[in-house]
């Protein structure tokens, strides 16, 4: 038998990563882009020597493989990737490559919403106490690049429901699901049962030495795990009752109790607020107190954490208003989630791309706290007439800058203007980080010609 052939399909992080990976274990690697490289890819696979195509796909050389990598940007339902199912030839993702070739204890976190902000805060908890720990999946540089070129003791992986699907043999350590609500149901046939199913792929291989970290207030979750024998430990999360093993939320305090550790945390001291955040803080300490790391480390670690931009990022305050890019909320559920977060009163900018937003479950939230909506977006129709009886000030325009100066016109001191879009960026801007740059960029030339 010759060598191993492995074909790549898409030429990003994880592709060029898997790429690497692929011929440092000695396999025959041909990566195949649709689109146009990044020079920065396309530079590092000449040097490397790895066969490459970009504009366009040649089945015969992709189907002349023993498997295949796939970028989870590429649905099943492409016709090449149903033609190599059909020929048997194994489809997987770049997280089930790499877990092949490390001895590493790997966390993994899923989630519809806040897993970034999750991922984050447990790669910074374990890298201030001083482990040897890689930041991948979602997020950071290749997993599979780094298996090569790194020899970290642990593994904090961002995964996405696209990824997971792709992942067989894998076997998180620690596995963790902050929630399951309907997103990109357009991948999964419009049925939430795949959905679901996709997102509790996070606990296969697990075995009882593994811990599974969750959310006990999710109707999915609960729902799913009614059906099914977990083999990990369950260390459950709850904002509503006392739970023995695992963390609860109790009179602004967070209180979390797993292995042999008991850790006291109050809310309002955390850099992060709101109540998603206090299931995002709870189950990252879990999750440090699954490998050891001690209660006033932890503690320490919480109270320097930084987010990531545009999740709830405070960008400024001019005469008393303060100005929040939450730009990452691109679904309802996110915005509600921003939405709780604070008790001051709200100028709401939000719209963009509609993805068949549901806008009623924010409705009492919209009700209570948002002064003014600003409609952001070159569509807004669905989204004013939704909240047109609800909120007392609305104001449609497709110019950042003119909604900023409308938020302006309404906000009193102690308002917080609030930009959470619950929708795609793709009308006005480039993508959401694009959108939360320019925001936080309009807030700063306010900022000048007001001070």
């Amino acid at each position: 038998m010759g060598q191993k052939k492995i074909s790549i399909l898409g030429g990003g992080e994880s592709g060029v990563g898997a790429a690497l990976l692929g011929k440092a274990k000695g396999f025959t690697v041909f990566l195949s882009d649709k689109g146009t490289l990044q020079e920065k890819y396309r530079q590092i696979l000449e040097k490397e020597g790895i066969s490459y195509e970009e504009g366009g796909h040649t089945p015969e050389q992709i189907l002349d493989a023993d498997e295949v990598v796939k970028s989870p940007g590429i649905p099943d339902t492409v016709p090449l990737v149903q033609e190599l199912h059909r020929r048997g030839i194994p489809v997987i993702s770049e997280i089930e490559l790499a877990a092949r070739y490390t001895n590493a204890h790997l966390i993994a976190i899923t989630g519809s919403n806040g897993k970034t902000t999750t991922t984050l805060l447990i790669y910074h908890l374990l890298k201030q106490a001083g482990l040897s720990v890689g930041l991948a999946g979602n997020i950071g540089d290749s997993f599979a690049r780094q298996v090569i070129e790194e020899n970290y003791d642990y593994y904090v992986l961002e995964l996405s429901s696209f990824q997971l699907d792709n992942m067989y043999d894998f076997r998180a350590n620690v596995a963790v699901l902050l929630n399951i609500t309907p997103d990109h149901l357009d991948r999964y046939e419009y049925d939430f049962q795949k959905y679901v199913n996709s997102k509790f792929r996070i606990i296969q291989n697990q075995t009882p030495a593994d811990s599974f970290i969750y959310y006990c207030e999710n109707e999915p979750i609960v729902a799913e795990l009614a059906k099914r024998e977990v083999a990990a430990r369950q260390w459950p999360i709850s904002l509503t009752k006392a739970v023995e093993a695992g963390g609860y939320l109790k009179e602004g305090t967070l209180h979390v109790h797993s292995h042999d550790q008991v850790l006291a945390q109050i809310v309002d001291e955390l850099p992060i607020k709101g109540p998603h955040n206090a299931i995002n803080a709870m189950a990252a300490i879990l999750v440090a107190q699954s490998v050891g790391i001690a209660p006033d480390q932890i503690r320490a670690g919480l109270l320097t954490f930084q987010n990531a931009p545009h999740r709830l990022e405070p960008v400024g305050s001019i005469n008393g208003v303060s100005y929040i890019n939450d730009s990452k909320a691109t679904n309802v559920d996110s915005v509600f989630y921003a939405l709780g977060s604070f008790n001051n009163p709200i100028i709401l900018i939000a719209g963009g791309v509609d993805k068949g937003n549901d806008y009623s479950q924010i409705d009492d939230l919209v009700r209570q706290k948002v002064k003014g909506l600003i409609a952001l977006g070159t569509d807004t129709g669905k989204l004013t007439s939704h909240f047109a009886d609800t909120v007392p000030a609305m104001y449609a325009t497709q110019n950042l800058q003119d909604a900023l100066l409308k938020a302006q016109e309404w906000a009193a001191p102690g308002d917080v203007v609030l930009l959470s879009p619950a929708c795609a960026s793709f009308d006005l801007f480039r993508n959401y980080e694009d959108r939360g740059n320019k925001f936080r960029e309009a807030v700063a030339q306010l900022t000048a010609q007001n001070s």
